[in-house]
């Protein structure tokens, strides 16, 4: 076998166990040789319709099969997947397309709509919509070996994560990058053969892919496929399937253990507990604790596959607050500008370094290389250590807003706001909420003369950013403060304006 990527997990597990259960979605649930199987004639299919070595081919819609098939698929013919979030507009996805420059999307049903009134600008020539359709194109292909080269090296993945800019970035992922990320998730985290997985987190997202589902499969163990969190059927997927690993943001935990059945349910069968995204409320520790679990809590970003820092259950409590130490094959050091380590307690920039690390950014050679210093990436993120090696997480150099579990970058939403035309200045901050831990709020200073209605304002982002992007509220200020060069000053904004 000279694919030594990901695409040849299937044809590898299926050696192995090929009448175990690798997914269930539904009523629906395929061995690891039905995988194998499904995986190779679509690659097949795809090959058939012009896709190579190196073309990009994306992926939109909802957990599914599908998604899992269509990204080993890809790894199988050395070609690139490209996963797009759900949530977001139309011209963002159209964006993406085109920015990948991808050959092929195949998309759920549910944005059949969405991808009709995408423009022909994209070099997308390929479509494929799951269902009927799909299932045909599988049917008809060739159940052949496909046995193209592919090494550790060879990017794997664009996944795109906002900018500081505005524009999406598309971090590049290899097939070595995902693979030691995994292998990081096994030490950590003790997987078993037999775990069972319940994957409600959406797959276009790092951490539900690259965290759960893929560490998951490559053990051998099962992974349960919903399109969307609910709490009440997580509780019964939890009793129906004996799920014993989850991930989550804090905000999924917390309406779990608000919710009726909490306190009866039979949650005896798990065993892990992870969550990311932001820091879990120690209010959120104790109650789950009284129920016997534990959280693992870790600390991550899309450019590191994402795992970097790791919590485990021995210090969920005794360390609460912090992101944790290292992944087993990550190294991570807190630093000051000129990258010497900072003191025990001094504020400093977190950067990592390891082969889960990306390569850089899809086209932007310069950018990329900012983003790297000495061979460390950095993340942007200020943190300061304690003197047993933990890190805590106290600041976002970048202004991410991190909202559900989303990441939300303000210079995005600014952009949009800029070009109204009654609209002379603006600031996006985060403001406390207690469903979603922080949204987005806009400032904005209206041009002399205008009467801004704040309605109006968030109306006229509607269609052009995913719903959870949009500000939750407006606030109109005679002017913004910044400093006597005229850099604006994020912190005096979230100052005066973030806490009522």
């Amino acid at each position: 076998m000279r694919n030594e990527g990901t695409g040849s997990w299937p044809a590898r597990r299926a050696r192995k166990t090929p009448h175990r259960t690798a997914l269930i979605h539904g009523d629906t649930s395929f061995t690891y040789a039905e995988l194998y199987d499904r995986t190779t004639r679509l690659a097949h299919a795809l090959r058939a319709r012009g896709l190579r070595r190196g073309d990009r081919i994306a992926y939109l819609g909802p957990n599914h099969p599908s998604y899992l098939e269509t990204l080993f698929a890809a790894g199988t013919l050395g070609a690139v997947f490209v996963p797009l979030n759900t949530r977001l507009a139309g011209p963002e996805i159209a964006y993406q397309l085109a920015d990948s420059g991808a050959k092929a999307l195949i998309h759920g049903p549910s944005h059949t709509g969405l991808v009709a009134g995408l423009p022909g600008s994209t070099d997308v020539r390929t479509y494929l919509e799951v269902g009927e359709e799909y299932e045909a194109v599988l049917a008809s292909a060739s159940d052949d070996p496909v046995d193209e080269p592919v090494a550790p090296d060879d990017t794997c993945i664009i996944m795109y994560t906002s900018g500081t800019t505005g524009r999406p970035k598309g971090a590049m992922l290899s097939h070595g990058n995902l693979t030691w990320n995994a292998i990081n998730v096994l030490v950590d985290t003790d997987l078993i053969t037999d775990e069972r997985a319940l994957v409600s987190a959406p797959l276009f997202h790092t951490a539900g892919l690259n965290m759960l589902t893929l560490p998951v499969l490559l053990k051998g163990g099962t992974c349960v496929l919903v399109e969307s969190f609910d709490p009440d059927a997580t509780f019964e997927l939890v009793e129906r399937h004996r799920i014993s690993f989850m991930f989550g943001v804090p905000t999924m935990f917390d309406q779990l253990a608000r919710h009726p059945r909490w306190a009866d349910a039979d949650l005896s069968s798990l065993r892990i507990l992870t969550c990311g995204g932001s820091p879990v409320p120690t209010p959120l520790i104790a109650a789950y604790q009284e129920r016997g679990l534990t959280f693992l809590q870790g600390y991550g970003m899309t450019e590191t596959a994402p795992g970097a820092l790791f919590l485990d259950a021995e210090h969920a409590v005794s360390k609460a607050g912090s992101a944790g130490v290292p992944h087993f094959f990550s190294d991570v050091r807190v630093v000051r500008p000129d990258l010497t380590p900072a003191d025990v307690g001094e504020t400093g920039e977190v950067v990592v370094r390891g082969p889960h690390v990306m390569s850089g950014y899809w086209g932007l050679p310069e950018e990329s290389a900012a983003s790297f210093a000495d061979g460390w990436f950095r993340s942007g993120d200020a943190a300061c250590i304690d003197e047993d090696g933990y890190v805590f997480i106290v600041d976002r150099i970048k202004d991410m807003i991190i909202s559900g579990g989303e990441n939300i970058y303000p210079a995005e939403i600014e952009d949009l706001l800029l070009a109204h035309p009654d609209i002379v200045e603006c600031a996006v901050i985060g403001v406390p909420d207690d469903k979603w831990g922080e949204v987005p709020r806009a400032v904005v200073v209206p041009r002399e003369g205008a009467t801004l209605d704040p309605d109006d304002i968030l109306a006229s982002l509607s269609g052009r950013l995913a719903r959870y992007k949009i500000p939750k509220s407006v606030v109109l200020a005679d002017e913004l403060p910044r400093t006597a060069s005229g850099k604006l000053l994020k912190s005096r904004v979230r100052n005066r304006y973030g806490n009522s």
